[in-house]
């Protein structure tokens, strides 16, 4: 949540700033704000609600200005309106915050911060007046800083200026924030892609670093001692974070989707030889815990490892996961997917983990985030920057990896016949191309969205993976949309639900699994004796469901490890066009953000 830019150095601050923050607006957008020091050492704060094109109508970019922060909202607490937008200023402070204080009404009331009078609702301007007050004491801010540390509970990435200041401050616990190593300054930001126009060498803060910064110098302390900083280089440039010629960074990321897939596969099976991946045969049970999408990365892979590898799989969402009675043992693996590596409920289950020894596994794409530094091994898909708020290249990538896994564990377990496994080999090649060729021949996609975008509801039906990858289907569409959309386990349709079903309600149907066709295809019929719309995605080669389908979409025939991937990749194109055709804000939802590291 919330996305975070400072900088200080030669350039001009504003025009830097203003420009991170329009590439992490996918973090949050409810308001944004913008505090510098001019050249005649004025702190001039600018913030407005709505989005970051609302600010930048107010700024003035010829003013010359070097250091500075920035902030885009996705509100917690307090309505998004312009008073509680950051930056928040209180005394010789002025701060953006990403995260949440959970004592920040405690404090309120405490003695350190009774001369305070507060403006907004927010927790940061609580924070905020915390620091000020600490730093009063003897104007010694980095001291202030770490006694903040030992009060404040919760979560948060600060960025801090101070009056009569020219450095710019920075810390954080359980948000993400890097600090830019650049040529003519120096920078800190939430995520890379916010400085890669001016470069791509960083810093990771650890939880409780805090950084001192000015614009040739970058010291960073723990526990009150400067430590020694690893510096990391970002292989993606700034052309990646761009649309490409598309119209939303979406649409550019569903047609990545190839090259993503055969990037992340060979990264750990080349020349069919598994590279890089745990011996998985020791564990009798393997939990996966994640939220939304990754959630549905976990939903589809539960079934391919108990299929074909045999093996004991749970998968839970990470916010009801923390409070579940815990079963592991020594015997036991959690494997943890978040695409930011920053969730904030997943990271706290990892935790809870960790703490009783069990292994953890983490399947992430931004290197050194915190769930992939804290997991005991991690796997990184090859996806690259994700800009829409709403996955598609990242949740195919998932599903890639996790089924190569799930490969892995049935080929050590000799469960597979040598003929099978080359078989599943080259369909694990051959994914990439035969996500080209849909994409390529795709374009009924548009047509069942130009019949489906006024409905009011539109229901997914499947069985076995099949409702998993509806349930990815059936969320892409809601947040992208604001569709009412549901995902029913086929057979369960008729214990009640199908009494939502009317003259024209939309259903869309996949089958995947020869086995179960016939079962599904009664369901549909069903579905269509109370007047639905029928939509059937299928690999499976049957007259009858041609006949019983309004639309019927052809999927081409692959391995059970990677057939998942096609039919979400056609549904991603679907739920494009139906958001595009209501006007919708398809990179930037309502109420959504990229990156979800509040609780």
């Amino acid at each position: 949540m919330c996305g975070i830019v400072g900088y200080v150095g030669k350039k001009n601050a504003i025009k830097v700033i203003i420009s991170g923050l329009e590439t992490l607006e996918y973090r949050g957008y409810d308001s944004a704000g913008i505090a510098y020091r001019n050249i005649n050492n004025e702190l001039k704060i600018v913030k407005e609600s709505g989005k970051i094109v609302n600010l930048r109508e107010k700024l003035d970019f010829n003013e010359d200005a070097h250091l500075g922060i920035g902030h885009t909202r996705w509100a917690t607490h307090g309505e998004p309106n312009k008073v509680n937008s950051h930056p928040h200023k209180v005394g010789d402070i002025t701060l953006v915050h990403n995260g949440i204080i959970e004592n920040y009404e405690a404090l309120k009331k405490s003695d350190l911060l009774s001369g305070y009078t507060f403006e907004s609702e927010t927790d940061t301007e609580v924070a905020c007046a915390l620091i000020d007050a600490l730093y009063k004491k003897d104007k010694d801010i980095l001291k202030a800083l770490i006694e903040a540390q030992k009060i404040l509970i919760g979560s948060y990435a600060f960025g801090v200026l101070v009056n009569g200041d020219d450095k710019l401050y920075a810390m954080r616990k359980d948000s993400p924030l890097i600090v830019g190593i650049g040529n003519e300054g120096n920078f800190i930001a939430s995520d890379v892609p916010a400085i890669l126009a001016y470069t791509n060498r960083y810093y990771l803060l650890d939880n409780n670093d805090i950084a001192v910064i000015d614009d040739k110098n970058i010291s960073v302390y723990a526990d009150g001692k400067e430590k020694k900083m690893e510096e990391q280089v970002f292989e993606y440039d700034i052309e990646t974070a761009l649309k490409g010629g598309c119209d939303h960074f979406m649409l550019k990321e569903i047609y990545e989707q190839p090259e993503v897939l055969d990037k992340t596969i060979h990264e750990y099976l080349k020349d069919g030889v598994f590279r890089g991946l745990p011996d998985l045969t020791r564990y009798n049970r393997i939990d996966i815990v994640a939220c939304g999408s990754a959630y549905n990365v976990g939903c589809i892979s539960k079934f391919i490892f108990e299929d074909y590898a045999d093996a004991e799989v749970n998968t839970y969402i990470a916010s009801e996961y923390r409070y579940k009675k815990n079963f592991l043992d020594d015997k036991s693996l959690l494997i943890v997917i978040s695409q930011s590596g920053e969730t904030a409920d997943t990271l706290a289950s990892l935790r809870l983990v960790k703490e009783k020894g069990v292994d953890t596994l983490a399947i992430v794409n931004v290197v050194g985030s915190s769930i992939a530094r804290e997991a005991k091994e991690v796997l990184y898909i090859k996806a690259g920057p994700e800009i829409a708020v709403a996955t598609t290249k990242a949740f195919t990538a998932q599903c890639a990896l996790l089924s190569l896994l799930a490969f892995k564990m049935a080929s050590d377990k000799k469960l597979l016949s040598d003929e099978d496994r080359e078989k599943i080999t080259n369909s694990f090649y051959t994914i990439g191309d035969d996500a080209d060729n849909l994409l390529n021949n795709a374009s009924s996609s548009k047509k069942i969205a130009e019949k489906i975008y006024t409905s009011d509801d539109i229901y997914f039906l499947g069985r076995k993976v099949d409702f998993a990858i509806a349930l990815e289907g059936c969320l892409k569409l809601k947040e992208i949309s604001y569709i009412h959309s549901e995902a029913y386990q086929s057979g369960e349709l008729k214990h009640g639900s199908i009494a939502l079903i009317s003259k024209d309600t939309p259903v869309i149907s996949i089958i995947t699994d020869d086995d179960i066709a016939l079962k599904t295809l009664s369901n549909i019929k069903e579905t269509k004796a109370r007047g639905s719309y029928s939509i059937v995605l299928s690999s499976v080669d049957d007259e009858h469901m041609k006949e019983a389908a309004d639309e019927f979409v052809e999927i081409r025939k692959t391995s059970s490890f990677v057939m998942p991937i096609l039919p979400v990749i056609y549904l991603q194109l679907v739920a494009y066009y139906v958001a595009k055709l209501n006007g919708c804000d398809i990179d930037k939802p309502r109420n959504l953000a990229k990156s979800v590291t509040v609780e």
